[in-house]
């Protein structure tokens, strides 16, 4: 069954990024560049209430989240939304709190920020808020948006770790379990700005099933009934498609050791274009909605 509800990941703009990468750390609380403002603009349109939806941005994933918060809520508001509300969830009691259970319940939207993806799965995973996401995503009118970390770990499958330089050596990427709102897919963020391509390609190899996705900063995919997927904000999407692979060295190298790749495929998308990943087709929109 496809699901109801949408999905928006957006590769980040200079929010915290992913843990691994210290050169991307210091002086993090001067570098909250949020204003994705098409994408966030095109999320309160796409949702069920649109200026009146309730939305919940939650804040697990950062290690600010005092500031991360209300700067999201007030870009919300500043973009028109009239119900925003931030909410902290710190440990796996409040993820099972019936207070924060009831508000994910009443929300139309929850947006999750950037920050340290495993912090999301450790915290949320298997709790009754998890679990109440899962079930609205599927059965209701109903976003789950995420930011950097928020969009990493949104699929089935999640990079938590793997430096970019050397992200073509065997071992080097540390992929786990996701929130699970998508399949056959693998999310990497700040994918332009960081260089990540690597990481992607080293995922993808291991398993050609899944299609690698890479969003830029300030740009994300808007995802609907499960499978197509519309680019959307300033910059590119790259997806690494697997499944034409011919041959590599994976199973025979040792770890550390680099790795050859026979035969990838690779598309960029940018504002508008879509992919059906049912299909595995990718259709080009030059400056308008499809």
């Amino acid at each position: 069954m496809n699901p109801k509800g949408k999905l928006i990941v957006i590769g980040g703009a200079v929010d915290k990024g992913s843990f691994t990468e210290k050169n991307f750390d210091k002086q993090v609380e001067k570098n909250l560049n949020f204003f994705e403002t098409g994408i966030l603009k095109r999320l309160i349109v796409e949702s069920k209430q649109k200026e009146n939806s309730h939305i919940e941005i939650i804040t697990t994933a950062s290690k600010i989240p005092k500031d991360v918060g209300p700067e999201y809520a007030k870009a919300m508001e500043y973009l028109g939304a009239t119900n925003v509300h931030v909410l902290h969830i710190e440990t796996r009691d409040e993820a099972m709190s019936e207070d924060n259970i009831e508000r994910i319940r009443k929300a139309d939207v929850v947006m999750f920020t950037g920050g340290d993806q495993l912090r999301l799965t450790s915290i949320l995973g298997g709790t009754p808020i998890h679990d109440l996401i899962l079930q609205k995503y599927m059965d209701e009118d109903f976003i789950f948006a995420g930011t950097s970390a928020g969009a990493a770990a949104a699929s089935n499958s999640m990079i938590y770790q793997g430096s970019s330089s050397e992200a073509l050596l065997k071992g080097e990427i540390k992929i786990t379990s996701g929130l699970g709102l998508i399949d056959h897919v693998i999310i990497d963020t700040h994918f332009v700005h960081r260089g990540r391509i690597g990481r992607l390609f080293q995922a993808v190899v291991s398993n050609p099933r899944t299609l690698g996705i890479g969003l830029g900063e300030d740009t994300g995919l808007l995802i609907t009934n499960g499978n197509l997927m519309e680019a959307i904000g300033s910059g590119l999407v790259i997806l690494v498609d697997g499944r034409q692979i011919k041959d590599t060295n994976l199973t025979q190298v040792e770890m550390g050791t680099p790795i050859s790749i026979k035969n990838l495929v690779v598309h960029v998308m940018s504002h508008y274009d879509q992919y059906d990943l049912e299909k595995h087709e990718m259709t080009i929109n030059i400056g308008q909605h499809a």
